[in-house]
């Protein structure tokens, strides 16, 4: 699995996630569960992505605004996530928030997958890409079980 099938492989758990955590709007449980879900998802994705995919990137020129571009989306939704554990779960605020957090993932999701992919398939060389995958995978699983020990 190269580096692009694995973070398109994270990113269709986050959609479903977004998904539940969206129609979960009316059952506080299922809420919960879904927004817990989703943080860990992205913390242990962000991290993962940034040291696997855009630190290589900013070896190439080209794919430097990429790198940049991605990092700073990935810092502006866990401003999100922490201004949502602030918030009274299910208030009209978090509703509001959590609104816009899926939003900014879904844009922030298909923007890498159109737009910086490309770019990193240009800079990146075949080998590059099969050799990094791997590496996200397993700093991914690996963040997501620290995520995992923490919370419990």
């Amino acid at each position: 699995m190269d580096i692009f099938d694995a973070l398109i492989k994270s990113h269709e758990v986050q959609r479903a996630i977004c998904a539940r955590l969206l129609a979960s709007v009316g059952d506080p449980e299922r809420r919960t569960q879904a927004f817990s879900e989703l943080k860990s998802e992205l913390a242990a994705h962000e991290t993962a992505e940034e040291r696997a995919f855009y630190v290589p990137l900013f070896e190439h020129d080209d794919a430097v605004e990429a790198a940049r571009h991605g990092i700073a989306e990935h810092h502006e939704m866990e401003e999100m996530v922490e201004e949502l554990e602030k918030l009274e779960s299910g208030s009209a605020e978090w509703l509001e928030t959590v609104g816009k957090l899926v939003h900014r993932i879904e844009h922030h999701l298909k923007e890498e997958e159109e737009k910086w992919f490309p770019v990193a398939r240009q800079v990146l060389t075949r080998g590059e890409q099969k050799a990094l995958g791997e590496p996200y995978q397993e700093e991914h699983e690996r963040l997501k079980a620290k995520e995992a020990a923490e919370g419990a």
